[in-house]
């Protein structure tokens, strides 16, 4: 899940209800409070940055909670997509093997 909410990141800052979104739309279900969970993980790993944001829904004011990538958060993405298509590209069978 680490990976898919960095990668949610890797394009621009987004509000947390909106990877939350993302998330199930992946079929990864959780909890707004394990999500928060994870969030303020990635922001104490200093993966992430978060703040919050007054917005407007409807005619009330509302806070909400916005994340950003950090530098570490976008190497760390790469790291790990790196590895899983090495761990792919290693476990393909090869036209020669066959």
């Amino acid at each position: 899940m680490q990976f898919l909410v960095l990668g949610l990141l890797k394009e621009r800052e987004q509000p947390g209800r909106i990877i939350r979104d993302a998330l199930a739309a992946h079929g990864v279900k959780r909890s707004a409070p394990a999500f928060y969970q994870l969030m303020a993980r990635l922001e104490r790993d200093r993966l992430v940055d978060g703040w919050y944001e007054q917005v407007m829904a409807g005619d009330q004011a509302v806070t909400e909670r916005r994340y950003r990538l950090r530098p570490a958060g976008a190497k760390l993405w790469i790291e790990a997509r790196d590895f899983y298509t090495a761990a792919v590209a290693q476990s393909a069978p090869r036209l020669s093997d066959a």
